[in-house]
């Protein structure tokens, strides 16, 4: 059910709240361009700024306006049990496909701990995709623990931000050949998919969904070459909109496309004059921008 191009769909804003119009223009947009699943509320979704009562808004509204065309992975992470597991709750009521929920950061659970959360979460009974990304959560679920889980009905694949391509083969083995193993990292999304990876949950994809989406669809079906000659295209975005924090360079190139306002919540601010000068460039290098 989940694979291919996720954009981790920003959230747009508009004089300081959430701009619900521009918010289901971008479902539109993104599902006319090819791309295989939404994710919206997670860190590029500023989730961090959202309050409770606006996650739930915003992934009702998602859903909704998805009605059903393509998956939709309802960021629902939080350090608190409790916290997470009213959204992952939240996440089922309304409709979501599975829910997106990120080991628990700053408190730094054990591996035993991250078992007990993710398996409490797991009665919930809605599909659960772990987020494992230590170098924001700091803990690192390692491949044993996510054996365990992936033994639980509702855990069913892995949003993997660990950087390291080894750890698909070990996980693979460890969560067998059906688990789902996500990129959480553009520039590597090929040599993930590679590995056995079936997909990658995209912060670039938020700019350039079409191309994002025929890397996945090459890789899917074994044409590296043309996965790569894609990719070449899409490398300076990549590399562009993560010189600041990548909520940030995506929302400056949307902007750029006429997709939607750059506005973004404290601590967030816009990204410098020259990173705006190389997403520009990036921009025209992939044919997106004159």
């Amino acid at each position: 059910m989940f694979k291919g191009s996720l954009p981790a769909l920003v959230t747009p804003f508009k004089d300081g709240a959430v701009d619900f119009d521009a918010l289901k223009r971008l479902v539109e947009w993104h599902i006319s361009e090819g791309s295989h699943g939404l994710v919206p509320v997670g860190t590029t979704g500023e989730s961090p700024t959202l309050s409770h009562k606006e996650h739930e808004q915003v992934v009702e509204a998602v859903v909704t306006a998805v009605a059903g065309r393509v998956p939709v992975i309802a960021g629902a992470g939080s350090n608190s049990t409790a916290e997470s597991l009213r959204l992952v709750k939240h996440a089922k009521a309304v409709g979501a496909d599975a829910a997106l929920v990120v080991t628990p950061y700053y408190n730094k659970p054990t591996q035993a701990g991250m078992i007990a959360h993710y398996s409490v979460l797991a009665e919930v009974g809605v599909p659960i995709i772990i987020y494992n990304i230590p170098p924001r959560s700091v803990v690192d679920m390692s491949p044993a623990t996510m054996g365990e889980l992936a033994k639980l009905d509702m855990i069913v694949g892995v949003k993997d931000s660990s950087a390291d391509p080894g750890r698909v083969a070990m996980q693979r083995m460890s969560c067998g050949k059906d688990f789902i193993q996500l990129c959480a990292e553009d520039p590597a999304a090929v040599g993930y998919n590679a590995m056995g990876g079936v997909g990658c949950i995209s912060v670039t994809a938020n700019v350039a969904p079409k191309l994002c989406s025929q890397v996945q669809e090459a890789t899917l079906a074994g044409d590296y070459a043309k996965a790569l000659e894609l990719s070449d295209e899409l490398m300076p975005l990549h590399r562009a909109i993560f010189l600041e924090p990548g909520v940030a360079g995506a929302k400056y190139a949307m902007s750029r496309l006429g997709l939607c306002d750059g506005e973004l919540r404290l601590p967030m601010v816009e990204v410098s004059d020259g990173t705006k000068e190389q997403i520009d460039a990036a921009l025209r290098h992939a044919g997106l921008l004159n």
